[in-house]
């Protein structure tokens, strides 16, 4: 397949385009800022492709203008299915990237995908209002919607966790900082995501949303513990109430039932898999 993708110059983008190459597909990074519908719909004119993967948004939680939550997640969304709805090509899939943030507390899990959405920061309501919005284009459109669950790997944004976390260790630091520690998340390698993303633009079915999650979850106290003993380096934890989130999410637990039907041959990677390809990456 000729795979479009937006968001190519990201974290989860580059390991998407490198594992679509590597299975034989050929990627094309779509250049232009979500935000310029015109120069968006121009861009898309202009080439041709069998599917799109939509990656770019802004995903870290704690992003201070809570207004560009929207103007991209939401709004940018909208100016990309304008595009492709509107060029009159026929495509084989077109894939969203939501996010399991979306289901809020409603559950400790495991969580299908038919709980109920109860979102309790701006970047999950973004995503929840873009899922509501691409709804309009189904007749026009072969979309479907993933919601992944926390993943990490080499390249990720410091801003983010298990990133922070590997950092701290590589260079010996003798504290971290850190908010919440107790609270308890997926945190999924990359390549299963992608491989996952791959596997959908094949055998997805239109209209459908699939939890990207492995039912695994682990506390914070667990990855420091495993940092430890694969670097043999201790690190002090201070808790910083700074970095404490109002609303925190205490569990996101996915159930993988769907995605498992449906592609059997998922690879699986452990945590301790993902942090050891972290710890020997310096990106």
């Amino acid at each position: 397949m000729k795979i479009a993708i937006t968001g190519g110059a990201g974290f989860t983008g580059r390991h998407f385009a490198h594992s679509a190459q590597n299975a034989g597909h050929q990627v094309v990074a779509v250049r232009s800022d979500l935000t310029d519908a015109q120069a968006l719909a121009t861009e898309l004119g202009q080439i041709e492709v069998d599917a799109v993967v939509h990656l770019a948004a802004i995903s870290f939680v704690g992003h201070q203008d809570e207004r560009a939550f929207y103007d991209v997640n939401l709004f940018g969304t909208l100016n990309l299915l304008d595009a492709l709805a509107g060029n009159g090509r026929a495509l084989r899939r077109v894939l969203l990237a939501s996010s399991a943030n979306i289901y809020g507390n409603g559950s400790n899990g495991p969580i299908s995908e038919e709980l109920p959405p109860a979102p309790v920061n701006h970047y999950a309501m973004s995503k929840l209002a873009m899922e509501h919005m691409a709804r309009r284009y189904l007749d026009r459109l072969p979309l479907i919607t993933v919601r992944p669950f926390n993943y990490t790997g080499p390249g990720q944004a410091l801003q983010f966790v298990i990133p922070k976390l590997v950092d701290h260790f590589q260079r010996r630091a003798p504290t971290v900082r850190l908010g919440n520690v107790n609270v308890q998340r997926e945190y999924n390698d990359v390549r299963f995501v992608c491989e996952t993303y791959l596997q959908l633009l094949e055998h997805g079915r239109n209209g459908e949303t699939y939890n990207v999650c492995t039912g695994n979850t682990h506390d914070l106290q667990t990855v420091i513990s495993l940092l430890g003993q694969l670097t043999g380096h201790q690190i002090g934890v201070e808790v910083d109430p700074a970095l404490v989130r109002a609303n925190e999410v205490q569990k996101l637990c996915g159930s993988p039932a769907r995605i498992q039907s449906l592609l059997p041959a998922l690879p699986s990677f452990s945590l301790e898999d993902t942090l050891r390809w972290m710890l020997a990456t310096r990106a």
